[in-house]
């Protein structure tokens, strides 16, 4: 994780009513506006292993979320009481 910069703002993805350590993934931005500028990845039960893109690639995948391009992953799930897609 040397690469990653300490100085990061952590953005938790998790349901505004969950409760519990998740896990959860969790988005920081890196420094730039452009296209080409570092966003990172991680899961709360791992912090250690983060996984970088960029923001050209992150836009894409947020506006494929947006437009169901995905919702095929999660059809058949049913929600458990405690917020977490199970089969």
């Amino acid at each position: 994780m040397s690469d990653v910069p300490s100085d990061l703002t952590w953005t938790r993805a998790a349901p505004p009513d969950a409760t519990g350590p998740g896990p959860w993934i969790e988005v920081a931005f890196g420094e730039g506006e452009d296209g080409d500028a570092p966003v990172y990845l991680r899961e709360t039960s791992d912090p250690e292993n983060v996984v970088t893109t960029n923001r050209r690639k992150w836009d894409a995948f947020v506006l494929g979320v947006q437009a169901g391009e995905f919702d095929h992953f999660v059809e058949g799930f049913a929600e458990s009481p405690e917020g977490s897609p199970h089969a």
